[in-house]
């Protein structure tokens, strides 16, 4: 018996001792923290500059307005979710060139929204729509659904699309596209900037005389390591050709930090 003992003993280190250490090849994920790209306190402000795109003239005209929007975070709540969020004002005025004398103009109340940061993600709850900016783990091509509690036509009531993309945004897949890196923008330099790929697709660009149907849907949001949201490009329209003139709908905006706290 002891020498049978004795033989199981060894044949049981043979083998064990083939077997892969979990702990030596164990790899540990690090990822960054959501508040290093949404850092969040009352009185942190951000500045933008934003160009923004309508069509008027039952939409055979496009115009660009250019403005300035300044977000400062107010106080920390609770949400009607009963969770712990962040309520944000947002204050505009007409944009300056930086050549003109004009001087600056009064800033205007236009409305508030909310940030919630939660364990694995970030919600904003705007205009009664919610979106999740951000989601952990943040690393390259991890994706999530951004729009997942938005209504299937969240727009509906403001415009009428035709093309299935711009009509259910829950479709969009939100996905971390690369490393943090530089980032430049209309002479502003950004620095650690992770981007967030949100939506990319149009039809029947550029719109030329023989052109009857186009669309575009254009989403991608970068925020800099330790400041925020530094550019967003959110461009939604459809073009339809029915008789002699084309006409689009929908709407488009572009906005960059141009100052913050």
């Amino acid at each position: 018996m002891r020498i049978k003992s004795l033989l199981f003993a060894l044949l049981f280190i043979s083998v064990t001792s083939f077997l892969p250490s979990c702990t030596d090849e164990k790899e540990e994920f690090i990822t960054d923290k959501l508040e290093d790209y949404m850092p969040l306190a009352p009185g942190k402000y951000i500045t933008y500059r934003i160009d923004s795109l309508t069509f008027s003239s039952f939409g055979t005209i496009t115009n660009t307005t250019k403005y300035q929007v300044k977000h400062i975070i107010d106080s920390r709540i609770t949400d009607n979710l009963g969770r712990p969020s962040y309520r944000v004002y947002r204050f505009i005025r007409d944009s300056v060139d930086a050549t003109s004398w004009t001087p600056a103009q009064p800033w205007i109340n236009s409305g508030t929204y909310f940030i919630t940061p939660l364990t694995d993600q970030v919600e904003v709850i705007e205009d009664n729509l919610r979106f999740i900016k951000l989601h952990l783990p943040i690393k390259d091509g991890f994706t999530w659904k951004g729009n997942n509690y938005l209504p299937a036509n969240a727009y509906n009531s403001l415009f009428s699309f035709s093309n299935d993309d711009n009509e259910n945004l829950t479709k969009w897949d939100f996905f971390y596209d690369g490393s943090p890196a530089s980032f430049s923008y209309k002479g502003q330099n950004y620095t650690n900037v992770q981007t967030v790929e949100e939506a990319d697709e149009e039809i029947g660009l550029p719109i030329g005389p023989s052109t009857t149907y186009a669309y575009k849907s254009r989403s991608v949001e970068k925020y800099a390591k330790n400041i925020g949201l530094v550019y967003r490009e959110y461009e939604l329209w459809d073009y339809q050709k029915p008789g002699a003139n084309g006409s689009k709908t929908g709407f488009g905006i572009t906005m960059w930090m141009i100052d913050h706290n």
